[in-house]
């Protein structure tokens, strides 16, 4: 070993190393009372010339180089109680090492050695005496041999900033080559070994060719279809879903007949989406293309629509911009009940008279506010209550649910409007009566401003100082509603003679109830009237409604009005 040898790390670097084991720094060399190498006596030590001359074989000693601080420290050390000789120019080591204060360590706090740590160097000096000066550089007789001058000697241990275990290289089996023809340009020297099959080059460091596994490359190909035929598949899927055209039904479909319900700000796409899990279109981009194409596709309104399956995009869109399709009920402004209930039966399928008894029958149970529905003249406690929207039906659709509904939304509303409150600011006796007046209204008036002059009429006519038309309403309406008609022209003496309490010919005042089911237009006229003081009216036309104040102006304009109805009827 090397002086450098030693240091923090452990001993020994193999276990054949001649020098195996750890005899510390005075065992090998105090023994024989040289320095460790033989024929290198004071090797270490780059200030002597010679030395380098004798040895220049010997490269691995030029490493302590590298370690000026344990050059000065060892040398100080070892050779400071020397005894001074005779000074020959170049012949020993006294002038070369003055004596200095013996350090017992190499450090603060000494150095692992692998068996202890090692706190004093040298205690003695084992060459104190020593005649250097007169000792052949060639070396002593007897002392050891250099064990790592030969070829087969282990490396010298490496200074204890170099000591890093290297793994043994890993010899790395060759790569065998591709398949190629003999002599053909993957031949790297280009010409044939003549032991090898035709076509294969390579062998493993054996000798032994290289055996490739069947099911290996079978995994492999596996693999590679797969990949290439699963990014083939969603390649070719968005490029048909990006440019190719929607899939798409065609015709009017058939078969089975599904509900559609298509929620309240539901756009095309979500439409179209609701539409394909039903199985109605192909495709809710086929749905979209048809509502964009055509100009009423984005007018299409939320409900319940009865479609066929398999319809293509544009039959879909056609069908559902026509309000008459929708699976809904609307209850117009002036409706009647009786009209309300014919729908409700054929919507849902029922038999004719299903939901007028059923109304007749629960219309305690129903909902009404407490002010309707208590006199037992009316032909129908519902009347007025059925309040005027779109309702969309659904599979749980009943009569009775929609009828409570309807009762609701009209209950709702008349409490919002404040109608009993408004009922004594009126004159009127109860707010009963406030929906009957806008019942007249609705059913007399073509629009808000006729509603207002006709809620005029209706309040001047029940005035008591009255003495025109002796506070009756007089509209044609009220009779039409006990006859269950819509007829014009009737014998006016026949329904003055008619006694029933909803016909205004016949009684003074209000029918004892409404005639119908007033919108929210008629509504609000009635609370706010026009205040213009009319008494009459007519439609001359059939479209335009003329009042008057005094009954000379109205007796005109019924005068002109009869003579268009002959000149219509041929007469």
């Amino acid at each position: 070993m090397t002086e450098y040898g030693r240091g923090r790390g452990p001993e020994p670097w193999h276990p054949e190393d001649p020098l195996y084991g750890d005899q510390g720094w005075t065992g090998h060399q105090t023994q024989q009372g040289q320095v460790p190498y033989a024929g290198a006596p004071q090797q270490e030590y780059q200030q002597e010339p010679q030395y380098q001359q004798q040895h220049p074989q010997q490269p691995q000693y030029q490493e302590y180089q590298q370690y000026p601080e344990y050059q000065q420290q060892y040398g100080q050390q070892q050779y400071a109680q020397q005894p001074q000789q005779p000074q020959q120019p170049q012949q020993g080591y006294a002038q070369q090492y003055p004596a200095q204060p013996q350090q017992p360590a190499y450090d603060d706090q000494g150095w692992d050695t692998g068996q202890g740590q090692y706190t004093a160097a040298v205690q003695t000096d084992p060459y104190a005496g020593a005649n250097y000066a007169q000792q052949p550089s060639a070396g002593y007789p007897g002392e050891t041999p250099d064990l790592y001058g030969t070829d087969e000697a282990y490396p010298p241990p490496q200074p204890p900033g170099r000591r890093h275990l290297e793994p043994e290289p890993v010899e790395q089996e060759e790569e065998p080559e591709s398949d190629l023809p003999v002599g053909g340009a993957g031949d790297r020297d280009g010409e044939d070994d003549g032991d090898e099959p035709d076509g294969r080059r390579g062998r493993s460091k054996g000798g032994k060719p290289k055996k490739r596994s069947g099911m290996a490359c079978l995994i492999a190909a596996v693999v590679i279809v797969g990949v290439v035929g699963g990014g083939g598949y969603y390649g070719y899927s968005y490029i048909k879903e990006r440019f190719a055209p929607a899939e798409d039904f065609a015709g009017e479909g058939a078969g089975e007949v599904v509900d559609v319900e298509i929620p309240k700000g539901a756009g095309l796409g979500q439409m179209g989406r609701i539409l394909k899990e039903a199985g109605v279109v192909a495709s809710a981009q086929a749905f979209v293309d048809a509502a964009n194409a055509n100009p009423k596709g984005k007018s299409i309104q939320p409900g319940v629509y009865p479609m066929n399956k398999k319809m293509s995009g544009a039959a879909a869109v056609a069908l559902m911009i026509d309000p008459t399709k929708l699976n809904v009920i609307t209850v117009t402004e002036g409706m009647r009940n009786s009209k309300v209930y014919e729908a409700i039966d054929k919507k849902l399928g029922k038999p004719e008279g299903t939901t007028k008894e059923i109304a007749q029958r629960e219309a305690k149970n129903l909902g009404l506010p407490a002010w309707a529905g208590n006199n037992p003249k009316l032909i129908d406690p519902l009347e007025g209550f059925l309040f005027p929207t779109r309702y969309d039906l659904s599979k749980d659709s009943t009569p009775e649910s929609l009828l409570k509904l309807m009762v609701k939304n009209a209950s709702d509303k008349y409490a919002e409007l404040g109608v009993e409150a408004k009922a004594k600011e009126l004159g009127l006796e109860n707010p009963l009566q406030v929906v009957t007046v806008a019942s007249l209204v609705n059913a007399e008036g073509k629009n808000h401003d006729d509603f207002r002059k006709m809620s005029e009429v209706v309040y001047n006519r029940m005035k008591k100082t009255n003495d025109v038309t002796n506070q009756k309403i007089e509209f044609d309406s009220t009779y039409n509603y006990v006859k269950n008609q819509s007829e014009i022209n009737f014998n006016l003496k026949e329904a003055q003679a008619f006694n029933n309490p909803y016909n205004t010919h016949f009684i003074k005042g209000l029918p004892v109830g409404p005639i119908g089911n007033p919108g929210m237009d008629a509504l609000t006229a009635t609370l706010n009237p026009d205040h213009g003081g009319w008494m009459f009216f007519v439609s001359v036309d059939g479209n335009t409604t003329t009042f008057t104040k005094t009954y000379d102006e109205h007796l005109k304009l019924v005068a002109e009005f009869q003579e268009r109805q002959k000149q219509k009827n041929g007469g």
